[in-house]
């Protein structure tokens, strides 16, 4: 089964993960990256990534190559925003036709939210369930066995 991991990583935990998950199943990676970057100071990151998430806003893509036909798995992967996905994922969705493939998902939190982030990500796809979903606490910048652990049974539950 050939996948993807598709992210969006504003400060380097959803990349750190997704490398991690593609280095263990042989995945390839596809980065999404907003031709307007968002704020990464405290308040006016929280501020402007929470209202763009909450509003469901698709904001424009730098151009990148996705061929849709050569996947049958999709890893979404992205920080939890106000509860919610990281809005260029919606882009991303809204640009692609992935309803055949089977989909999974990483979210990368600090406090909480990433159940209803997966929810809004089902939603926004048009499914019932993930196949596999994990919630990591910033990997990259709070390194952890238990990450570790998560990162690897979730890509056991892939094979």
């Amino acid at each position: 089964m050939r996948s993807i991991i598709v992210y969006y990583s504003l400060e380097g935990n959803s990349k750190y993960a997704a490398e991690k998950i593609a280095e263990k199943i042989g995945a390839d990676v596809l980065e999404l990256v907003p031709k307007k970057s968002y704020p990464t100071g405290n308040f006016s990151k929280f501020f402007w990534g929470g209202k763009s998430a909450v509003m469901a806003e698709k904001p424009a893509l730098e151009s990148y190559e996705f061929n849709g036909a050569s996947y049958d798995r999709i890893i979404f992967g992205f920080p939890v925003w106000a509860s919610n996905i990281a809005p260029p994922l919606r882009t991303f969705i809204a640009e692609n036709d992935i309803k055949d493939k089977k989909i999974a998902a990483f979210a990368c939190q600090s406090g909480g939210g990433a159940e209803k982030a997966f929810g809004k990500l089902k939603d926004c796809i048009g499914i019932d369930s993930l196949e596999a979903e994990v919630v990591l606490i910033d990997p990259k910048a709070k390194p952890s066995d238990d990450n570790e652990k998560k990162i690897a049974d979730f890509c056991e539950s892939l094979k």
